[in-house]
C-alpha cells in the first residue's frame, strides 16, 4: 500500500490506498445527477492523459498540437493539464482544506474548473481538486508535481485480478435501484462501443444470441451499419472458453488492476475491451430465483417460474460523450473508413455557416 504526502512539508494526504485500474467510466456521469465516490475506499488510480485546466479551443490548438495531447480528431476543447493525476475517493483524503476562492461549480458542487481547489493544511500549498458538482463521480484528484508516494511496505491484500471476475460480487447489474439503467453500463457500452468501431473500421457486426445482443444490441445499432459482410463478435475472457466458430472480434475483460485488456498467448483476433464488472455480468450470469428447488425436482435443479431480471422500458442507450471521448482518443479514428465519425466531430465543433 502507499500514502501520498505533500512534496513541500511532507504532510500526509491520503489514507493508505493501493492502485487498480482507472474505471473507464471515470469522466462520464448523467448530467443533473448527484452521483457516488468514483473510487472504492483504499484504493487509488492514475489516468494518463491530461485532465483538467487549462482548456484550450480546438481552432487555436490545431490538428499536429492536439495529437500531442492524446486527441486525433477535432474537439470543442483540448486539456493541457498534467498527466498522471491520482484520483481517491474524498474519505480516503486527509489533511487538506478547501481554498475558498477556487470553489465554483455549476449548481450542485465543485467541478475543478479554476484548478486545484484543496491546499495542504501543514503549508497551505494547492495540492489536489475536490470534484462531486452534478454530473460528475465524486473524486479528489492528487496533482502529482504536488504529491510524492510513500510505499508503506505492507500489502493491502491480494491483488485483485482475472479471477475476481468470476465472483458473483464483481457483477456490475445493469440496473440500478431506481429502475433506471445503471450509468456505469451507459459510460462502459459507449467506451467499448468506440473500441468497436475502431476495430471493424465502421463495418457491420454480427452479436450472438442471448445477453449481449438483449442488452447491446440497441446500443451497436446505434453506431454501426447493418448489411453484408458482417464481423462476429464474441464474449472471451477468464473462465469462459472460445467460441465456435471463433468470432472476428473478442469483447474482453479489463485487467481489475492495471486495466489491460485479457488475451490469450497465440490468438490473433481483434479485441475490444469492456469494463470487467460489466463483462463479468455479460459472461457469468448468476441465477435469480429466489428459492431452490424441492420435493421431486433433481438435487441442484432450480425453479423457473420466477420474475425475469429487471429491464427498463427504453432500450440501453450508451453515453455518447463517453463513446466520442474515447473515439478521438484513438489514432485509427483518423482512418479513412472512419471519415463520417471525424466529420461529426467537425460539425459539432465547426457549425456550417448558413448561406
Amino acid at each position: 500500500m502507499d500514502v501520498f504526502a505533500c512534496a513541500g512539508c511532507g504532510a500526509e494526504l491520503t489514507a493508505p490506498v493501493s492502485q487498480v485500474a482507472l474505471p473507464v467510466h471515470t469522466h462520464h456521469g448523467a448530467w443533473e445527477e448527484l452521483h457516488p465516490p468514483l473510487m472504492e475506499p483504499a484504493t487509488y488510480a492514475v489516468d494518463p492523459d491530461p485532465t483538467g485546466p487549462p482548456w484550450r479551443p480546438w481552432k487555436e490548438v490545431g490538428a499536429e498540437a492536439a495529437a500531442r495531447q492524446g486527441v486525433f480528431a477535432p474537439v470543442h476543447s483540448v486539456s493541457f493539464g498534467a498527466r498522471n493525476r491520482i484520483v481517491i475517493a474524498p474519505g480516503d483524503s486527509r489533511s487538506m482544506a478547501l481554498i475558498p476562492d477556487k470553489c465554483e461549480g455549476y449548481c450542485r458542487g465543485l467541478d475543478g474548473r479554476a484548478g486545484p481547489n484543496l491546499a495542504c493544511a501543514g503549508c497551505g500549498r494547492a495540492v489536489a481538486t475536490r470534484m462531486d458538482d452534478c454530473g460528475m463521480w465524486q473524486t479528489v484528484w492528487l496533482e502529482p508535481d504536488a504529491v510524492v508516494r510513500r510505499p508503506l511496505g505492507t500489502p493491502a491484500g491480494p491483488a485483485p485480478g482475472w479471477d475476481d471476475l468470476e465472483r458473483t460480487e464483481f457483477r456490475v447489474p445493469p440496473v440500478e435501484p431506481d429502475g433506471s439503467w445503471s450509468r456505469r453500463w451507459e459510460a462502459a457500452v459507449g467506451v467499448a462501443l468506440a473500441h468497436l468501431v475502431a476495430v471493424t473500421e465502421d463495418r457491420p457486426v454480427n452479436l450472438p444470441a442471448g445477453p449481449l445482443t438483449e442488452l447491446l444490441g440497441h446500443a451497436v445499432g446505434r453506431y454501426l451499419p447493418a448489411g453484408p459482410g458482417a464481423r462476429s463478435v464474441g464474449l472471451a475472457g477468464p473462465g469462459v472458453g472460445l467460441p465456435h466458430p471463433r468470432p472476428d472480434v473478442l469483447l474482453v475483460p479489463r485487467h481489475p488492476r492495471t486495466g489491460a485488456p485479457w488475451h490469450r498467448p497465440g490468438y490473433e483476433e481483434a479485441v475490444v475491451p469492456l469494463d470487467s464488472g460489466v463483462w463479468a455480468y455479460l459472461a457469468h450470469p448468476s441465477e435469480t430465483s429466489p428459492m431452490p428447488a424441492t420435493g421431486v425436482l433433481p438435487e441442484g435443479v432450480l425453479r423457473d417460474d420466477y420474475p425475469l431480471p429487471p429491464r427498463p422500458r427504453v432500450p440501453l442507450t450508451p453515453h455518447h460523450r463517453a463513446f466520442e471521448d474515447t473515439l478521438v482518443r484513438l489514432p485509427v479514428v483518423r482512418a479513412p473508413r472512419l471519415r463520417r465519425f471525424r466529420d461529426a466531430c467537425r460539425q459539432a465543433v465547426e457549425p456550417a455557416s448558413a448561406g
